[in-house]
């Protein structure tokens, strides 16, 4: 049994992503902010709880520690999905708000990867998957604090990659396009149209024809956290029904 923490695992991929390891046998610790409450989802499970603010290293370091105390086991499969995003004209863009991005995504996935680093090398190896977004690969208007967030855990991605394969530790990242999940809504607000009306919209530059589900997302989590495949290193896979085209 491998120890899972999926961070953002309070809704939307977060969810779905902890219910496809849960089911591959893993035991989860779901971690979101404190204000989102993961503990029904944990008991459903058979997880553990691990509410803690990503952003704040020491709230991470204490997360881990609980984990570990908790389940007798270090973490042996790291998911980094936790996110926060708002959309705003770049010039517009308020200042804190847009640092609390960069500092919940990518901080956060520096934070969590760090604490979970030592119980990896001594128990002689480990999974990480970053969950980066296209908009990291192409950019998107409105959204310069999330792409770059996004498009810094990609280099995190191919560098840990380098850095921690000798360390049996195989860290891997998805890239999915928009996600049918409730992050629509922020979406749709910033363009001042209805959850239906920027769902279409998305899925016209989609070769596939539609955007991709949280399950269909998550299956490819769960591929990348597979430690039947080793040498699977540094890469990032684009799940995005065929708009990028594995191009970046």
């Amino acid at each position: 049994m491998t120890v899972a923490l999926i961070t953002g695992a309070g809704g939307g991929l977060g969810t779905a992503i902890a219910r496809r390891l849960a089911a591959g046998g893993h035991l989860v610790a779901l971690n979101d902010h404190p204000d989102r409450d993961v503990t029904g989802l944990a008991a459903e499970l058979g997880g553990v709880a691990a509410p803690a603010d990503v952003s704040d290293p020491e709230a991470v370091e204490s997360m881990v520690t609980g984990i570990e105390r908790h389940t007798g086991e270090h973490v042996g499969i790291l998911v980094a999905g936790a996110a926060y995003m708002t959309m705003s004209p770049f010039a517009e863009h308020d200042l804190d708000d847009w640092w609390r991005i960069v500092d919940v995504n990518l901080g956060g996935t520096f934070a969590c990867a760090q604490t979970v680093l030592p119980g990896m090398v001594e128990r002689g190896g480990g999974r990480m998957v970053l969950v980066s977004s296209e908009w990291g690969l192409i950019g998107w208007p409105d959204a310069t604090a999330y792409s770059a967030s996004k498009a810094g855990m990609i280099a995190l991605t191919k560098s840990l990659g380098r850095e921690l394969g000798p360390l049996g530790i195989a860290v891997n990242a998805v890239a999915p396009s928009v996600i049918d999940t409730p992050q629509l809504e922020v979406d749709a607000k910033a363009a001042g149209v209805t959850v239906e009306e920027i769902r279409d919209r998305y899925a016209e530059r989609v070769p596939f024809g539609r955007i991709a589900s949280a399950e269909e997302v998550a299956e490819s989590v769960a591929f990348l956290a597979d430690p039947r495949l080793p040498t699977l290193i540094g890469q990032i896979l684009h799940v995005n029904g065929g708009t990028t085209r594995s191009r970046a």
